[in-house]
């Protein structure tokens, strides 16, 4: 989740494996007059190259040899980012260092108390263009101006306005080619991230800022969520732009203004991934129809599959395999966010007096920066629909009237491959003593719902840590118990929201408070499996949880 308006601002990153490339002087000179589709091509590879790198802050990102730019960096550039601007900074960072142009939006407006998640979507009010007057952009101004005015709110705008200013980005065509390294994802619940990579079966790869700067990497899929037009999530690209009027004058160009292309203008616009893929298709969000080979798919289905030119079809077993080892992945990074509230000595403070109103996205910098909720049910998310894919697929091959014999073949193989997989799974603390503690894949499943989100819990609890010999070196007091056990109710919400509301106090989580719920979704993969030839496979599952 991104933090409030005024995060730590910061740049980016890039690839090892590239050779340096020629930077145009500080401070930023304008050398071309648009993007061309080379220049997008680099900028694509310059986001893959720092994701691929293994950074795993923004600031060793920016100062790692992942960055071919950096020798050219001013000294005393802060390079602490969140997720929202971290976007923005990685295109402004490559056009200043290829003296390309670039505007973006800096004032929007909105209806609600908290406009990163107004219900009708937010308004432009002003763009930047950055416009070289003679003695060039001085770069600390220029990005601390991109620090000061770009959050998620920016980000949800209508992807189908087509009066007044336009924003920044437009919605791109699922198809190869448009929907490539350098793309933006954008989640309703807050989040950005970019793409760095689509592979040969259609899977999406991207990463994201975390609020304490950490870079993550996943997958695109379900815990992204579908939007509606209005709100503008999902898929978008940087809106192609122009710098006219400007005078050439020693290399560079000195005034003009700066034209964006209109959606009408670009060959790959389009509003597919709200509307469906139906020919005249007129849904909206959650009402939109997508089909995939003869078959009705969801979002995620068709982005998978047309991303993969056509060529995807669900394979269980190898589904069961890159599924598993994606959790093992996120579980690990997980451990990320964790181990900064620690080194940053939150466990060790006394328990607040309320939580935030709103657990997700809070005003509260400390708790936005070190707690994990919203990390915590992206990663539920992605374990139930793993379960649920291969659940949906076992039953369809049963509607079709395959031989029970090939069910129970597949059931013997996708046994054999979550134990191969998963054996390989181990994830690794250090407990308040500062000694190891480890487990593996099926223990996470029994942990995942006890697993706190709260920075101020002990690191024991963060893992959720239940047996008695594993939580004697937590120090936690009697009244961050209380808080670790009313927090059950939140841990195990079905959904997340963000509606605003008063901050939450032990006595409203001990009571019949707000976000109460009693469930848990089904996050049992193996159990899923077990019960393939034995009867309903969903139906019976007994929910992880409390």
């Amino acid at each position: 989740m991104c933090p409030v308006r005024p995060a730590i601002f910061g740049l980016l990153a890039l690839l090892s494996s590239y050779p340096a490339l020629a930077a145009p002087p500080s401070p930023w000179r304008i050398t071309q007059t648009e993007w061309t589709e080379a220049n997008e091509t680099g900028f694509g590879d310059f986001v893959r190259g720092i994701a691929e790198s293994g950074c795993t802050t923004t600031a060793e990102c920016m100062r790692s040899s992942a960055n071919p730019y950096r020798a050219s960096d001013p000294p005393g550039l802060e390079f602490h980012m969140d997720c929202a601007k971290w976007a923005y900074t990685l295109r402004a960072y490559y056009a200043w260092k290829n003296g390309l142009p670039f505007s973006y939006v800096n004032a929007i407006s909105g209806n609600g108390s908290d406009i990163r998640f107004s219900k009708q979507g937010n308004r432009v009010l002003s763009r930047r263009d950055l416009v070289d007057h003679g003695s060039g952009l001085p770069i600390a101004a220029t990005f601390s101006d991109i620090r000061d005015n770009v959050y998620s709110a920016t980000y949800r705008i209508d992807a189908s306005q087509s009066i007044g200013l336009q924003p920044d980005f437009y919605s791109p065509k699922i198809q190869p080619g448009s929907i490539r390294a350098g793309t933006v994802l954008y989640d309703l619940n807050g989040h950005v991230a970019i793409v760095y990579a689509v592979e040969a079966d259609g899977r999406v790869r991207y990463m994201g800022a975390e609020p304490d700067t950490t870079v993550l990497r996943s997958v695109y899929g379900p815990q992204i969520g579908q939007s509606q037009i209005a709100l503008g999530g999902g898929f978008k690209n940087f809106r192609p732009l122009k710098l006219v009027g400007a005078t050439l004058r020693n290399g560079s160009y000195i005034g003009g203004r700066i034209v964006l292309a209109s959606d009408s203008e670009i060959a790959d616009f389009s509003l597919e991934q709200y509307r469906g893929s139906l020919p005249d298709a007129q849904g909206d969000g959650q009402n939109a129809i997508f089909r995939y080979q003869d078959r009705t798919a969801t979002l995620f289905e068709y982005v998978r599959g047309t991303m993969s030119g056509g060529t995807y079809s669900f394979d269980p077993v190898r589904e069961l395999k890159l599924g598993l080892e994606s959790l093992c992945h996120d579980l690990t990074e997980r451990g990320r966010t964790v181990d900064a509230a620690i080194r940053a000595g939150i466990d060790k403070k006394p328990a607040p007096e309320v939580l935030p109103g709103n657990i997700y996205a809070s005003e509260d910098k400390e708790w936005e920066s070190f707690s994990s909720p919203s990390r915590d049910a992206n990663l539920r998310s992605r374990f139930t629909q793993l379960t649920l894919d291969l659940a949906n697929h076992i039953m369809r091959m049963q509607a079709e009237g395959r031989d029970y014999r090939d069910v129970w073949a597949l059931k013997v193989k996708l046994n054999e491959a979550y134990r191969e997989t998963t054996l390989a799974c181990r994830i690794t603390y250090q407990n308040s003593a500062g000694a190891p503690v480890s487990f593996g894949f099926d223990a996470a499943v029994d942990r995942l719902f006890a697993m706190s989100f709260d920075p101020y819990h002990c690191i024991e609890r963060r893992w959720g840590a239940t047996d008695a010999a594993e939580l004697a070196t937590c120090k936690d007091d009697e009244r961050k118990t209380r808080w670790y056990v009313a927090e059950q109710s939140l841990r195990n919400q079905l959904e997340r929201s963000y509606s605003g509301r008063s901050r939450l106090t032990l006595t409203d989580l001990e009571t019949e408070g707000p976000g109460r719920s009693s469930g848990s979704p089904l996050v049992n993969i193996a159990a899923m499996i077990d019960k393939i030839g034995r009867g309903p496979l969903l139906a019976k599952m007994e929910p992880i949880g409390f």
